[in-house]
């Protein structure tokens, strides 16, 4: 069988064999539902507790801030929705280059009558335009939720979470941040952050799938977004994923404990991937700011666009190495990425988005240009 290079971590990581065995016990023998009050349930509701507590204390939030979520897009709709309905926001201001999560829930509000809805400008690499986003604060009557994501999951590029936060305080605006690409990858100080909701998924950092986390302020009061139960304090209805908690807290864990020397790594292998692109294929180009302002884990690179390079995703398929053409929440899609649409919108390029983890190396880098340069 051939060897398969997987370089699509910005779609889902690898489960962390130490967070499968975390979770197994509460897969096989400690399955009582935390809402019963006998010792299985209640030994699952202590583990709940403590998974809350200590994703708090990586976080620096208190963990009556942490709601556990079935995901980073349940987590964003509910921030995003409850923000109109029950803070009184009746201007959303995001970017055109917002995870879908994002950019179908303010369609739907805006569409829907209950909120005016601006998006701030982008700088030629991508970059939020600070200035603009001012702009639209200033000339904005009455409240105004801001949504913007820390990190893009197609380019990479990474949001000044603090510059906006002040931003929105000082015109007394909510701020939403799509966190998912960053939270397990970056160390975060929420106490010390003027945010008011963040969104996190378990997948994106060697946690399981099925399980995201939000953030909210302890100074925000908003109603559940999904009724039907007391679970998470009353805000979230639903049985909890017990082993997904679980797994969502011991994945925080090892990822915090290893950020040194992990993030080192992947970004030494992203740099060498840049390095040998230039170096082996003839007009490639990479977007968004990869050098800079950047998230170490992902690097998009746009290919002149030949009979070959039009079906360099399938060949590379073919030839065992996972990519995706933009984000993987449309890679079965036609339309192409509306995140490369907005910031480099050339019909005479293909873009690929590669993005690393801990286990990838530079031999897998020299394999899969090598692979490249067969196909350009």
């Amino acid at each position: 069988m051939q060897q398969r290079i997987y370089f699509d971590n910005a779609a889902t990581t690898p489960l962390d064999q130490e967070v499968l065995d975390a979770m197994m016990p509460y897969l096989t023998e400690k399955f009582g539902n935390p809402s019963s009050i006998y010792s299985y349930g209640r030994e699952s509701r202590l583990a709940i507790e403590n998974a809350r507590k200590s994703v708090a204390r990586i976080l620096n939030a208190h963990p009556a801030e942490i709601f556990f979520t079935s995901g980073g897009t349940e987590a964003s709709n509910t921030a995003i929705t409850a923000s109109v309905r029950d803070l009184g926001c009746t201007h959303i201001i995001s970017s055109p280059i917002e995870h879908h999560a994002t950019l179908h829930t303010i369609e739907y509000l805006h569409h829907n009558g209950e909120a005016a809805l601006s998006y701030v400008e982008l700088l030629p690499n991508g970059h939020v335009d600070l200035d603009h986003l001012e702009q639209l604060l200033s000339g904005t009557e009455g409240k105004s939720l801001v949504t913007l994501m820390h990190a893009n999951n197609e380019i990479g590029n990474l949001l000044d979470i603090h510059a906006v936060g002040n931003l929105c305080k000082m015109y007394g605006a909510i701020f939403h941040s799509d966190t998912v690409q960053t939270v397990g990858h970056y160390p975060f100080d929420l106490r010390n952050t003027p945010v008011h909701f963040i969104s996190a998924a378990a997948h994106k950092f060697h946690g399981p799938k099925g399980v995201g986390m939000l953030y909210i302020n302890e100074n925000v009061k908003i109603k559940p977004f999904i009724n039907g139960g007391s679970q998470e304090r009353n805000m979230r209805a639903g049985t909890e994923n017990l082993y997904g908690i679980v797994g969502f807290a011991r994945a925080l864990e090892l990822a915090t404990a290893g950020f040194e020397a992990d993030s080192a790594a992947i970004k030494g292998v992203k740099l060498y991937m840049m390095e040998q692109l230039k170096k082996h294929v003839r007009g490639v180009s990479f977007n968004g700011d990869p050098v800079g302002n950047s998230l170490y884990t992902v690097l998009s690179v746009s290919f002149p666009k030949t009979e070959k390079s039009e079906m360099i995703l399938f060949n590379l398929d073919i030839a065992g190495v996972c990519v995706s053409g933009g984000s993987a929440c449309t890679s079965g899609a036609d339309q192409g990425s509306h995140v490369i649409r907005a910031i480099n919108n050339n019909p005479n390029q293909v873009t690929v988005r590669f993005s690393f983890a801990k286990s990838n190396t530079r031999e897998e880098v020299d394999t899969v240009v090598a692979k490249l340069k067969e196909m350009i």
